[in-house]
């Protein structure tokens, strides 16, 4: 079990009073460290001291993706898409007005 509740302490009288008309008890102590153990800090000693004894520098990261470049061509197939279907739909549009122009003609 990693956490330890706060150990219960005795009230003096002037803050059981405070309690009693109403107030709220004074904090209590945090415990110490992390966990109650008393240690403030974990940290790796070894890498660190392995670092300062060695004279060689460390090794390169590793290799990641190519560098950013834009992406202009994808996003302009996507707007002529759009264009294209706008133009099919007016296109579709215009014949629909035609053929119902040139059937109320006939009747």
């Amino acid at each position: 079990k990693l956490h330890k509740a706060a150990p219960k302490r005795e009230l003096s009288a002037e803050d059981r009073i405070f309690v009693s008309n109403g107030g709220t008890a004074p904090p209590t102590e945090a415990p110490g460290g992390i966990a109650n153990t008393g240690l403030a800090v974990f940290a790796q000693v070894a890498a660190h001291r392995a670092l300062e004894s060695s004279d060689e520098a460390p090794a390169p990261p590793p290799a990641t993706w190519e560098a950013y470049t834009k992406k202009g061509q994808e996003s302009n197939g996507v707007l002529a898409m759009m264009d294209m279907l706008v133009a099919d739909l007016d296109k579709e549009m215009q014949e629909m007005e035609v053929e119902e122009k040139n059937s109320q003609e006939e009747y």
